[in-house]
């Protein structure tokens, strides 16, 4: 499987986020960490993607991503995830939260859905 597109989140010094969008649909995130000598990833796609998928996921995130970063890293360790995603927080679903404790104890956080734009 080919044509993902990579669209960064973030970075670091150490580290870059990246959303992962294939034919304009998001289906997973890699956030990738360097250290002298290896590159860790930490792969969230969603459980349709079949293994064949992801080992070719993971080589285009090697070839594509790391190895501009760092062509001279010794391994390339990759975490992979898979599920679905439930919700995104930030900091304004917590805001008042001491306050609301005290009348809504029942009530259920289910995230702002909010996405970079």
């Amino acid at each position: 499987m080919s044509g993902y597109q990579f669209d960064r989140e973030c970075r670091t010094a150490q580290s870059e986020s990246y959303i992962i969008e294939l034919d304009d649909d998001e289906i997973g995130r890699i956030d990738i960490h360097y250290s002298p000598s290896v590159a860790y990833g930490t792969l969230c796609v969603a459980e349709s993607l079949t293994e064949e998928d992801t080992r070719g996921l993971i080589s285009e995130i090697d070839e594509r991503l790391v190895l501009t970063t760092d062509p001279f890293r010794e391994d390339f360790v990759v975490t992979v995830w898979a599920g679905r995603e439930a919700a995104v927080y930030s900091d304004e679903d917590f805001e008042g939260e001491d306050d609301e404790d005290d009348e809504d104890e029942d009530e259920e956080m289910e995230g702002n859905g909010h996405r970079r734009g």
